[in-house]
């Protein structure tokens, strides 16, 4: 579900429609509280299905025929920032739901949106570049931090270390990637010691 829409949507609405804004939000809240539940109790995909099927299910069913409600009674104007926002869930609602029916399925695709952002951001400074081999230098670069981060590695450490230890890294790459680096500066470590 993309929960950064429905929040940038209450940002505009939340002074009009406070009460259905606050039970959109505690609803999403309560899905996300199951999730993280799973998370801690380090359940398995398919265990964490019936979690969310047995307690999310039913939050998301209601708050589904609650959206309903509103434009078919016209508790809300469709065209409002509310109005848009419930016909987006609703016109998404079997894809913003996989999580429901499919083990493994994210609740939100909050992790693309931040990896689309590193691509808008470098698309802008892209400006800068002057030829097209800087911009392939940037591209480059872009994916190697992005990939440090989503790794839980510090780009900069990452890019130093490569440098220091170009001919290791020449001699066999594969154990220089940002998810196995550390490992190899152990070893190398261990080995200078011995």
């Amino acid at each position: 579900m993309n929960s950064q829409l429905w929040y940038s949507a209450t940002d505009e609405v939340a002074d009009n429609f406070p009460e259905e804004c606050r039970y959109v939000l505690e609803t999403l809240g309560s899905v996300y509280h199951y999730d993280a539940l799973a998370r801690e109790r380090g359940l398995s995909l398919e265990e964490r299905l019936l979690l969310h099927q047995e307690h999310s299910g039913p939050l998301m069913k209601d708050l589904h025929e609650w959206m309903e409600a509103q434009l078919a009674e016209h508790k809300t104007e469709p065209n409002s920032g509310l109005g848009k926002a419930i016909s987006y869930l609703l016109n998404h609602w079997p894809k913003l739901t996989l999580f429901l029916r499919q083990a493994g399925a994210p609740i939100d695709n909050n992790i693309v949106e931040r990896a689309l952002k590193k691509a808008i951001l470098n698309r802008k400074n892209a400006l800068f570049y002057k030829t097209l081999n800087g911009a392939g230098v940037g591209d480059l670069f872009m994916s190697l931090i992005h990939t440090c981060e989503l790794n839980g590695t510090n780009p900069f450490h990452y890019l130093t270390e490569l440098q220091r230890h170009a001919e290791d890294l020449a001699a066999n790459p594969a154990e220089w990637m940002p998810w196995n680096y550390r490992e190899t500066l152990a070893r190398l470590a261990t080995a200078a010691a011995a």
